[in-house]
């Protein structure tokens, strides 16, 4: 075990860890990243145009930059990659719950005074033949994110949920002809976002499928969906299959240590971004907050940061930035 108490430990590699970091760095506090890998989920687009001061760039390349950013403070922020968190664990708390954290990787075990989770969230797959080949490659998971890299293209929607319903939305203004695939009975979304799809001719909503294999040669040419009553198999021919069914937060490691919801995000308090256990901050796509995008999660993260270097000063009653220079 590290023998280091760390002002923070923070989980993740995404927008929201490397905003957590640059901030704790900032305000001078010794502060441990622990990652897998760098870049979030953006990693696998090859053209992000929502990131603030960057009209395009790769995930590749966002990461490369995140990660360069953090290494601007090596006398105060330590990273350690392919250091999936597994465990984290509670130690030497007081009657009201001021605790330090012992944290568990497969490079080691670290300890922390403060924790801040930023360990994002994974998209739901579907789960069929092609998807993972076409990932990036026609198969996408975040409508806002990607839309306008199928400008003139024929796209399928696999979702009838609100996620489902704004990525057709985002889609109005770049494809040529959008076909959405509902399992269900009828979507579930927001009636007056339906009823705005509803009214676009080039939308078809198709329901009681599906999608049971994708397709393609370089790139995707199709997908096969079922009919869930008959049996019956078609062939749709698109250039893009956005699948729009939800988000699995990466939060196994702490859920026994924070409150979460029914879907296992971690509930925040949107103001201070703390969780229920004193000491334990988080933002970004791991949370409760209904907006999954890069610029949000990094805002978020500042929050994180400043409150876990106000929860310090008034833990140690004094500030941690007058002893990094010891440590």
């Amino acid at each position: 075990m590290d023998k280091t108490l760390y002002d923070t430990i923070i989980i993740g590699g995404g927008p929201a860890a490397t905003a957590a970091g640059v901030y704790a760095a900032r305000k001078r506090l010794k502060a441990l990243v622990l990652t897998d890998t760098f870049g979030g989920q953006s990693i696998v687009s090859d053209d992000v145009q929502n990131w603030i001061g960057e009209p395009h760039i790769s995930g590749i390349e966002l990461a490369e930059k995140m990660k360069a950013h953090l290494k601007a403070y090596p006398d105060v922020l330590e990273i350690i990659e392919s250091a999936a968190v597994t465990k984290v664990k509670p130690i030497t708390c007081s009657e009201d719950r001021v605790c330090d954290f012992e944290v568990t990787t497969p490079k080691g075990t670290y300890r922390g005074k403060t924790l801040i989770l930023a360990a994002g969230a994974r998209r739901r797959k579907l789960g069929v033949p092609g998807e993972k080949e076409y990932d990036g490659k026609g198969v996408a998971y975040c409508s806002t994110c990607d839309a306008p890299l199928f400008k003139g293209k024929a796209v399928a929607v696999v979702g009838g949920g609100n996620a489902g319903l704004e990525a057709v939305q985002d889609l109005l203004s770049y494809a040529s002809r959008i076909t959405l695939l509902i399992r269900g009975e009828k979507p579930s979304g927001d009636a007056v976002t339906l009823e705005v799809i509803r009214k676009n001719d080039k939308v078809s909503i198709i329901t009681n499928v599906e999608v049971t294999e994708v397709y393609g040669e370089s790139f995707l040419t199709g997908a096969k969906y079922k009919n869930r009553q008959s049996g019956e198999v078609t062939d749709l021919t698109i250039g893009g299959l956005f699948v729009e069914i939800g988000s699995v937060p990466n939060s196994e490691f702490i859920k026994e240590v924070v409150d979460v919801d029914k879907f296992g995000q971690v509930i925040i308090d949107s103001k201070t971004a703390a969780t229920s256990h004193p000491g334990v901050f988080a933002a970004g796509d791991i949370t409760d907050d209904p907006f999954k995008q890069n610029n949000i999660s990094a805002g978020d993260a500042v929050k994180a940061a400043l409150s876990a270097y106000l929860y310090l000063l008034k833990r140690d009653k004094a500030n941690p930035a007058e002893e990094v220079i010891d440590r």
